[in-house]
């Protein structure tokens, strides 16, 4: 399959017609109407050279939050009070951080107009973030959007050793008490696996989005 063009208009593509790295469309905009209808249908946006590239990918990386495994090691720093947990109470510097602190890596996705336009959902009471403390510094944090039963993971940073893992541990529990069943954590990584995520087929995806969004 080939990729579309997105013009103003508000749509996309079927999710399936990807290619086989999964890029779904390029072009549109970063409008909170435009990103909304693509977390719905299970796409999401990724930048290369200031040009929106939305994704669909097949398998895609969940976490269902029942599965959520802790190692003994984490469990003597979430047992320690190490780290200060907060919700909602910084997310500009949430999203900042994330976008400096892969920038100083390997460039980041996370372009001065994604930035903003994650700041607008969060505005807008979609858009959310944890965040872990040390005396009284954000030093780690995660960002992400929530729908219906669904938290959309978009990206997270550490200062200190443990800090991001701490935020995510601390915060699946705190969306297990809202009955959020399925988190999206979009693209594999070993951090993530560590912690119980698995790749499911696109379509399963696809099919619980329709179960957990009203």
């Amino acid at each position: 399959m080939s990729f579309s063009i997105l013009d103003d208009k508000l749509w996309f593509p079927p999710a399936g017609n990807t290619t086989k790295d999964g890029l779904l469309a390029i072009g549109g905009d970063l409008s909170k109407e435009r990103l909304l209808l693509a977390y719905r249908k299970g796409i999401f946006p990724w930048f290369e050279d200031e040009l929106p590239l939305w994704w669909c990918p097949d398998p895609r990386f969940v976490l269902f939050p029942h599965e959520l495994q802790v190692s003994k090691s984490m469990q003597q720093v979430l047992r320690s009070n190490k780290f200060q947990f907060k919700i909602n109470s910084s997310f500009s510097n949430v999203i900042h951080n994330c976008k400096t602190i892969i920038r100083h890596q390997q460039g980041t996705w996370i372009t001065d107009a994604v930035e903003q336009a994650y700041i607008h959902l969060y505005n807008h009471g979609y858009a959310h973030c944890a965040e872990a403390w040390l005396d009284n510094e954000l030093v780690g944090g995660l960002y992400g959007v929530k729908l219906g039963k669904v938290f959309f993971g978009e990206s997270m940073f550490s200062l200190v050793s443990n800090a991001s893992k701490f935020a995510f541990i601390s915060y699946v529990r705190e969306l297990m008490k809202e009955n959020i069943q399925l988190i999206d954590c979009q693209l594999y990584t070993s951090h993530l696996e560590s912690l119980g995520a698995c790749m499911i087929n696109r379509s399963n995806f696809l099919d619980l989005l329709k179960t957990y969004i009203p």
